[in-house]
């Protein structure tokens, strides 16, 4: 099978199925509801780090502020600070004081010694901040920048505008939230597999009476029981009860046609008995009575059949099978003939055993009166249908007996006009359970080859 074979039984087994439906159900539910929980908690958890950081440079920066001092017109403030990751070189963490046009740097802290001065540092109106993020050597970090302005000490003096910027690096910043990222996917994968096996769980006890039903289903249908048990939840128990009536109904239904059939066969087989064996009957009537009766024993078989019927039990073919060869090479044992069977032993025919034996026994009885001297039997099966093929080395079918073969009146053993009504039978349980047949050369005997292919189970008409 090639892969859009495979995907498209694959397809069908996912749409076809309710057990396969709430478990895709349930797997898509996890594999969307839980990453989207993910993503959803990493992004509230980056908005409240962001948050944080925001407010840890505000305060840093309004401490630095608090130890600014004017002297002498110019902006004075201690070497040292008391964070200590100011006092260390490329620390990370960086505190600049430039004018109001960004253009001189006014103070920058230890940490910032070595470092060029960012471009495009943020000018917040006097008064206002701005929490942004600026690139320092090509790496990104943190900036809250703050514009204030000193009044001047003495009458007339010009007031000091500056900026205060505090610079820290994004490092740790990334390096907490992938920490988060890390956990938080830990605990969600472990969660997704406890979901699924509490879901699994939960699936298994809710179909468990669908399996059971299915399971009795397939019983009745091998014809191990002959009903359907009991208990089932509310939503089956109704379906259940209707089945087991169906099934009743239909097998007495059945009995009492045929019961009614074997009467009529009885009561019309035996005038006509008595008209046959009048001698005086003239010859001309003969073939009229033994026409009538012959037409008789085929309507009354096809309308035996039990193709029509509501319920078909399966059954196995090959006790069957070899039930019918066992008495054909008695009947035939003068011909020596050499039988060759290719039987699989879970071939299963769902419909009635002596439908079954009707169809097999008169294709089987057609080849050994054919054949000279060797015959194939071959009878095998799949998840859709039932297969029967018989060949023989006898003189074969042609063209035109083909299509003529299977009418009433044509006698498949000499292919010759006469009052057999053994294939018309065939065709017509063939039609009821919506078989289909092919007659073409054997290319191992040579002689003709009967094809019979049965479907499992029939389609609605």
């Amino acid at each position: 099978m090639n892969d859009s074979g495979v995907a498209r039984k694959h397809w069908l087994w996912l749409t076809g199925s309710l057990k396969a439906r709430l478990i895709a159900s349930a797997i898509l539910l996890n594999l969307v509801l839980l990453p989207l929980i993910g993503i959803t908690l990493t992004d509230a958890f980056r908005v409240q780090l962001t948050e944080a950081v925001k407010d840890e440079l505000s305060a840093t920066l309004y401490g630095i502020l608090a130890l600014a001092e004017v002297e002498q017109g110019k902006l004075a403030l201690p070497q040292l600070l008391q964070d200590s990751q100011f006092n260390v070189d490329q620390s990370g963490l960086y505190a600049i004081i430039t004018d109001d046009d960004q253009d001189d740097v006014l103070w920058h802290s230890q940490s910032f010694i070595g470092l060029p001065l960012p471009k495009n540092l943020p000018a917040p109106p006097l008064g206002e901040s701005q929490f942004s993020q600026i690139v320092i050597n090509g790496k990104p970090h943190f900036i809250y920048s703050f514009s204030a302005s000193f009044a001047s000490a003495s009458p007339g003096g010009s007031d000091l505008p500056f900026c205060v910027h505090i610079l820290k690096s994004t490092d740790s910043f990334e390096a907490t939230l992938q920490e988060f990222r890390h956990q938080l996917w830990q605990w969600l994968a472990l969660l997704m597999l406890a979901l699924l096996l509490i879901q699994g769980g939960w699936l298994w006890w809710t179909l468990k009476p669908l399996a059971r039903f299915r399971s009795e289903l397939a019983a009745v249908q091998l014809g191990k029981q002959q009903r359907l048990g009991s208990h089932y939840p509310a939503e089956l128990e109704q379906v259940a009860l209707q089945l087991n009536t169906l099934i009743s109904n239909e097998l007495r239904q059945r009995q009492r046609y045929r019961n009614a059939l074997a009467d009529l066969a009885h009561s019309l087989k035996t005038p006509l008995a008595v008209l046959s064996s009048i001698k005086a009957l003239p010859p001309e009537a003969q073939e009229p009575i033994n026409s009538i009766n012959s037409s008789i024993s085929r309507q009354l078989k096809r309308a035996q059949a039990a193709g029509d019927s509501a319920w078909h039990q399966g059954r196995k073919v090959q006790p069957i099978a070899e039930k019918l060869l066992r008495t054909l090479r008695k009947i035939y044992q003068q011909k020596a003939l050499q039988l060759t069977e290719q039987l699989d032993d879970q071939a299963m025919f769902f419909g009635d055993e002596a439908d079954f034996s009707e169809i097999l026994g008169n294709l089987l009885d057609n080849a050994f009166k054919a054949a000279t001297h060797k015959i194939i039997v071959s009878i095998s099966s799949d998840h859709q249908r039932l297969l029967l093929q018989i060949e023989d080395d006898g003189p074969g079918v042609n063209d035109q007996q083909r299509e003529q073969i299977f009418q009433r009146g044509i006698r498949a053993d000499t292919y010759e006009q006469g009052h057999g009504i053994g294939l018309a039978i065939v065709k017509d349980l063939l039609q009821s359970y919506q078989g289909s047949w092919q007659i073409d050369t054997s290319p191992t005997l040579g002689g003709a080859r009967f094809s019979i292919t049965l479907p499992h189970y029939r389609q609605p008409l």
